[in-house]
């Protein structure tokens, strides 16, 4: 058990930083509590009854009062220390004293020296600053002590040294411990807390850019752990995205080669109709070779992310179909920074916009902007999409006509394409038919 325990301790781990983040904040509560303590000074010390001080003077005040009286004054002087001043006085009039409001406060006090007085008769008096006349010189704190033969002592101090009711003052430590406790806390959790907030930025980076590089390990044992095992992981993805986007490339250039032959070929049959329907397969086998290893390839996912501004990309995407004589509605914001791959964004809005176009009519975009994430809506007129098939369609080859003629629909990868762009930015999306007739597209990408 010990050992497990030295274990869990030892090295930069995250229960050492949990059992350290403790010790410090005890320890900076207890610095902080005694450092104000010493500079807030009144605040922070403890009552006239918890001082001693009383003792101190009914003491003085008894060996004062049995002494002979052509000594008192000698012995008042030398019982004066640092925090007063004793001084022996024949009558009440040789004190000079303001006249006082009675103060609650102090009348708790003097019972209690009367007490240590012995003398349950005799008369006390105190004053404070405030007392005296303004602009008074000896305008300090004082307190007369009748002794049993009518003269008095005289205690005077400059400087008040003690403070506050015991609850008063234990609720201002308890907040200054509080408050030096949450500091720690939040320095310790935040120094504990910013690397997992670069991991999951790294993490997040690299599902929006293939070519991120790796994550810098840092942080407690656990966490730098987590790290090297995230940094070896996407290693070996891009490493075998590397090797897959190689093996595509042969494969395309290996199937283009075939297709060319038959073509050829092809020229030298003198049925003209026969020579008509071998160029169309030809020609179809070519469309599907290439959508297939444009699906499985897509050089897009290897484009890194940048910021853009993608409502001006939107606008770009609908004047290249004015351009084409087809008009296509856009409202939204006039600027939307995003950052993500431009090329594979606008390659989705424009196999969700051929499919609105193809198979509806009014074609429309509308671009939403939140707090966290942006919304674009692709919208059309069509029949719609039975609600059995639309998760049918996001599968690659997948069509709901039987037909893979390349004039009714291309080969069945335009939805799966723009899904999976969808997702590497780590956003949605779905499909619903609308209430009036038509189809929604709806785009939800997160602001990274």
């Amino acid at each position: 058990m010990s050992g497990l325990i030295r274990r869990s301790c030892s090295g930069n781990t995250v229960s050492r930083w949990i059992a350290l983040t403790t010790l410090a904040a005890m320890f900076t509560a207890l610095s902080l509590t005694w450092l104000l303590s010493q500079l807030a000074g009144v605040w922070a010390k403890p009552p006239l009854l918890e001082t001693g001080l009383l003792e101190r003077l009914g003491v003085i005040s008894r060996i004062i009062d049995a002494a002979p009286v052509a000594q008192r004054a000698d012995i008042a002087r030398s019982a004066s220390v640092e925090l007063y001043t004793v001084t022996w006085l024949k009558n009440r009039a040789e004190a000079n004293m303001p006249v006082a409001d009675e103060d609650e406060g102090f009348r708790d006090g003097e019972s209690y020296l009367r007490t240590q007085l012995q003398n349950p008769t005799a008369r006390i008096e105190g004053y404070e600053p405030r007392d005296w006349p303004a602009g008074h010189t000896g305008a300090d704190y004082a307190l007369l002590v009748e002794l049993r033969d009518g003269s008095w002592l005289k205690f005077s101090a400059v400087r008040r040294d003690w403070g506050l009711e015991g609850l008063p003052r234990n609720l201002i430590i308890i907040t200054l411990f509080i408050l030096s406790t949450m500091i720690v806390a939040l320095i310790a959790t935040r120094h504990l807390a910013s690397p997992l907030e670069r991991f999951a930025h790294g993490a997040r980076r690299f599902g929006t850019d293939f070519r991120a590089p790796p994550i810098e390990v840092e942080g407690p044992q656990e966490i730098r752990q987590a790290i090297i095992a995230f940094n070896a992981m996407q290693a070996q993805l891009q490493h075998f995205i590397n090797d897959r986007t190689q093996m595509l490339a042969a494969i395309s250039h290996d199937l283009r080669t075939p297709l060319t032959r038959m073509r050829l070929r092809g020229e030298f049959i003198e049925d003209p109709d026969q020579q008509a329907k071998l160029f169309r397969d030809v020609d179809e086998m070519q469309t599907m070779v290439n959508s297939a290893l444009e699906f499985f390839r897509d050089d897009a996912r290897l484009e890194a992310a940048t910021a853009f501004d993608l409502a001006e990309l939107l606008h770009t995407v609908v004047d290249d179909y004015k351009d084409a004589g087809i008009d296509v509605a856009l409202s939204g914001p006039s600027r939307v920074v995003f950052t993500g791959r431009p090329v594979g964004i606008k390659r989705m809005l424009t196999n969700l916009l051929d499919n609105a176009i193809k198979y509806g009519k009014m074609p429309a975009i509308e671009l939403e902007t939140g707090v966290q994430v942006v919304q674009i809506r692709v919208l059309d007129n069509g029949p719609g999409i039975a609600v059995e098939y639309q998760q049918e369609v996001f599968k690659p080859f997948f069509r709901i006509e039987s037909s893979r003629n390349k004039n009714s629909g291309g080969v069945g990868l335009g939805l799966p394409t723009a899904r999976a762009t969808a997702l590497e930015h780590g956003g949605t999306l779905t499909l619903n038919n609308r209430n009036g007739g038509g189809l929604e597209v709806r785009v939800i990408l997160p602001f990274v």
